[in-house]
């Protein structure tokens, strides 16, 4: 008579063991029992850029494709020495593009005439050293490159610039908040929610550029400054 009284313990204890821990839920929102102010800040920060990417390429005609293509590729090796001696990293040099194409002759009324190969190879590069980044450019044309394109400036380690533009969208955000309280006669009682609508960097004032001056014939590259922004969408609640 005790091995079915057991079994019966058994079976009833088991759901209960099996069953599985209750999860602690969030606490609902305090609904609003004042006026609702949504508000869309922008905080701002300027630095001055320490990064500059340039495209660097040789384009090689030929007869061939062939000759195109041995020709491109002797003077884009002479283009990568030239990188490599000053200084460089291979981490900061990616091959962005490499093309063959055929060249036409078009006459009027004619069929097109096949006059031979265009080749071309490009490079990002990427300085890390402003200063030298015009010497640099014309070492690559001396060795060959022949086309050269930018370059677009920016902050190599962005994180705490956009950091402090967060924290000035907030104050901005809270600065905002008190003026439309003042200006209603309420006052701000809470913020109810944040959230970021984007972040980034602008086009830098003054806008930079690669100049060759006439007399010397020297690459020069003006950083300028570069605005960081954060965009905030912040909500309040007003009594």
């Amino acid at each position: 008579m005790r091995r079915p009284l057991l079994a019966a313990l058994l079976i009833t204890i088991a759901p209960l063991t099996l069953a599985p821990a209750a999860t602690a839920q969030p606490a609902p929102a305090a609904p609003l029992a004042g006026t609702r102010l949504d508000l869309s800040v922008t905080g701002e920060v300027s630095r001055v850029p320490d990064v500059a990417v340039i495209s660097a390429g040789v384009v090689s005609r030929a007869q061939t494709a062939t000759a195109a293509l041995t020709d491109n590729a002797a003077r884009m090796e002479r283009v990568r020495a030239a990188l490599r001696r000053a200084g460089i990293a291979d981490r900061d040099v990616q091959t962005s593009s490499i093309n063959l194409n055929p060249d036409y002759r078009y006459d009027q009324n004619q069929p097109p005439v096949l006059t031979g190969y265009q080749a071309s190879n490009s490079l990002s590069v990427r300085f890390r050293d402003l200063r030298n980044a015009g010497r640099i450019l014309d070492a690559l044309v001396a060795e060959g490159a022949n086309q050269i394109n930018g370059p677009t400036l920016s902050l190599d380690k962005p994180d705490a610039a956009l950091d402090e533009a967060r924290t000035r969208a907030i104050a901005l955000g809270r600065q905002r908040a008190d003026l439309y309280a003042r200006s209603l006669g309420m006052r701000v009682v809470r913020l109810v929610s944040v959230s970021e609508n984007g972040s980034g960097g602008m086009p830098p004032g003054p806008v930079p550029y690669v100049r060759a001056m006439a007399a010397k014939a020297d690459t020069v590259v003006e950083p300028g400054e570069q605005q960081l922004q954060v965009s905030l969408a912040m909500s309040f609640e007003l009594q």
